[in-house]
């Protein structure tokens, strides 16, 4: 389940279309002209529901099949919306929201990873829950990842996303990691010594 699917979950969604796993997506908003430049979605998708039409890109690109929630995460939904859910992404751009998924996780031992971007693009967090604390932005509704410019410190960090995912479905392993356009800098556990084993479902 990636909850959120703006600049960081639209390209990890697309970067982990190979795994083997089921995927699910949730967020409320929809995408604008604007957001062609910083996320994963093409110009057919303006307009329509950011999860739906990551569905779609996905089936119609891939064939990859997976299922859309278009609502607002909240208190009042958030069991139902990861009731099934194994594993939790959480690519939200603000503090409320990421708490909201946290606690859940937290209170039924769902693994969650939190993922996130600097406002000036300078660096990126991969984070497991049992690490993470979420920054309150500066005020309610801040922009974040406006326009193309962080799109290679985007797209590094989804890939980093990616790994993160292949490893723990591969054998549990939850690593974290601080990511500059320099450098993947591992802050906990120890980085995988070769190839992954063989991928199961989560």
């Amino acid at each position: 389940m990636i909850c959120g699917v703006g600049a960081l979950g639209s390209h990890a969604a697309v970067a982990c279309r190979n795994l083997e796993a089921s995927f699910a997506f949730i967020d409320f908003d929809r995408v604008e002209a604007k957001n062609l430049a910083s996320q994963a979605f093409v110009k057919a998708s303006i307009g329509k529901n950011k999860a739906d039409a990551l569905k779609a890109q996905l089936l119609n690109f891939y064939g990859l099949k997976s299922e859309a929630f278009g609502v607002r995460l909240s208190d009042a939904n958030v069991s139902t919306l990861l009731a099934t859910a194994s594993l939790a992404v959480d690519c939200f751009d603000n503090a409320a929201s990421r708490s909201i998924v946290s606690r859940f996780a937290r209170g039924v031992a769902l693994p969650l990873l939190h993922a996130g971007i600097s406002q000036d693009g300078a660096f990126g967090l991969v984070r497991w829950d049992a690490r993470f604390t979420p920054d309150a932005e500066d005020h309610e509704g801040q922009a974040t990842c406006e326009g193309g410019a962080h799109l290679p410190m985007l797209t590094l960090v989804s890939a980093v996303i990616a790994r993160t995912v292949q490893d723990f479905l591969a054998s549990g392993d939850q690593r974290d990691a601080m990511v500059t356009l320099a450098s993947v800098t591992p802050t906990w556990g120890e980085p995988p010594a070769g190839p992954p084993p063989s991928s199961r479902r989560p």
